[in-house]
């Protein structure tokens, strides 16, 4: 029998007995035979004919040799072989054994993929399953599987106050969308779903229970009514605030629809001199005031004095911005201000956004008074793209999913190295 203790520290296993070692030589074509470490293997007599559900020994009734992937032994494949039994449990049936170093049902040891799943957070699927030798859909696999035993999966609603709902495409169609809950206290992901329907917050709610004394809930303000609907019915009890980026985006939406409608007016006068500029002026209009360059201050002043409506319609978007940035009664006065500017100036499209802000006034009171900065959120939104783009894209929402709870929502191991 080979040193069992040494072979102990090798698999980084306990509870397993070392029978032999031997090389194997696997043909590869126009290369020389690949020479493959076999280390056959039993559980020892604590570890023997155990149930992988309940853990009960149970009866042996047949047996089969079966191998699984481990970490690689100085550059070569590595494989513990078992002679492994179906015993007859007395509460799950014929079932196949557990053995101490892998998964149920799994052809891979625990330290292998723990040290793939944390190759897969590090960099793209595509190089990390080139190095560990595997498909991948194979490492696609073993992320969702250790992703769904991690510790800290099970406690992580646990504490949850302040959230921020969001919907997330991740590739090109309207089913190809993910709802990201993030947690704004620590800026992880605190709970992820494929899909954009009732259902998945539902979910989300059903999983996170609502009974909790306080739930702040943060929620993109772009088509999310359907949102509110299931946090009132599911948790009452929340806060539930638009954020703040969204806010103002509907001001610019409006103002680009103004631009665009100038434009328009000032081609069928025949003066595109005039309407080319307002072109050119997107950026002057859109950015904070505090970001221009000294040639956007200058452009900025020229629309200031050839088209005072569109003019107004700026400065409407940027006193918006500072009731969201004031916060508190202040802010909430800003924000009576900026309607009342808005209905009185007479331009259609930020009447408009009157009738819209009056329409989500108590959530957005709700902004200004309780909510948090939705920049977590957002950055999170940003970190989800660049997973994405590094992965060269993911062939399934499962993947991205597993991916993205292991990276940003605090589930990935430590390297076994």
């Amino acid at each position: 029998m080979a040193d069992s203790s040494i072979w102990d520290e090798i698999l980084d296993t306990r509870h397993v007995q070392v029978l032999r070692t031997y090389i194997e030589r696997w043909p590869r074509r126009d290369k020389a035979p690949e020479k493959v470490l076999i280390v056959v293997v039993e559980p020892d007599d604590e570890a023997r004919n155990r149930c992988p559900h309940c853990g009960n020994k149970g009866v042996p009734v047949e047996f089969d040799v079966r191998r699984w992937r481990t970490l690689d032994v100085h550059g070569k494949k590595c494989f513990p072989e078992c002679r492994l039994p179906r015993i007859d449990c007395a509460e799950h049936g014929k079932i196949t054994a557990k053995v101490p170093w892998a998964r149920h049902d799994d052809y891979f040891s625990m330290p292998f993929e723990d040290h793939s799943a944390w190759l897969a957070a590090q960099m793209p699927w595509t190089k990390a399953s080139a190095g560990l030798r595997i498909t991948w859909e194979a490492l696609a696999n073993i992320v969702t599987r250790v992703t769904a035993d991690a510790p800290a999966l099970a406690g992580r609603l646990d504490g949850l106050r302040m959230t921020g709902i969001d919907e997330k495409s991740w590739g090109k169609g309207a089913e190809k969308f993910l709802t990201v809950v993030t947690d704004h206290e620590t800026g992880k992901i605190a709970w992820i779903a494929e899909g954009r329907s009732q259902e998945s917050v539902t979910a989300f709610f059903d999983q996170f229970g609502t009974s909790r004394p306080k739930l702040l809930t943060h929620v993109s303000a772009d088509g999310a009514e359907w949102i509110h609907d299931v946090v009132r019915a599911k948790a009452p009890q929340a806060l539930i605030c638009l954020d703040a980026f969204h806010i103002v985006k509907w001001a610019g939406e409006r103002l680009d629809e103004l631009r665009r409608r100038l434009a328009a007016e000032l081609r069928a006068a025949g003066s595109d001199d005039q309407a080319a500029t307002l072109g050119k002026g997107m950026r002057e209009i859109r950015k904070k005031p505090q970001n221009l360059t000294a040639g956007q201050r200058t452009a900025l002043a020229g629309i200031a004095r050839d088209n005072k409506q569109l003019y107004k319609g700026y400065l409407i978007k940027e006193q918006l911005r500072e009731a969201l940035r004031a916060r508190g009664a202040h802010g909430k006065a800003l924000l009576a201000g900026v309607i009342f500017w808005a209905v009185r100036s007479r331009i259609p499209e930020f009447a408009k956004l009157a009738k819209t802000l009056r329409r989500f006034l108590p959530l957005i009171w709700n902004t200004l008074g309780h909510g948090p900065s939705n920049g977590r959120a957002e950055a999170l939104n940003a970190q989800l793209n660049a997973l994405i783009t590094r992965a060269r894209g993911f062939r399934s929402a499962g993947a991205l999913i597993a991916m993205a709870d292991f990276v940003y929502g605090g589930l990935c191991p430590d390297s076994p190295y």
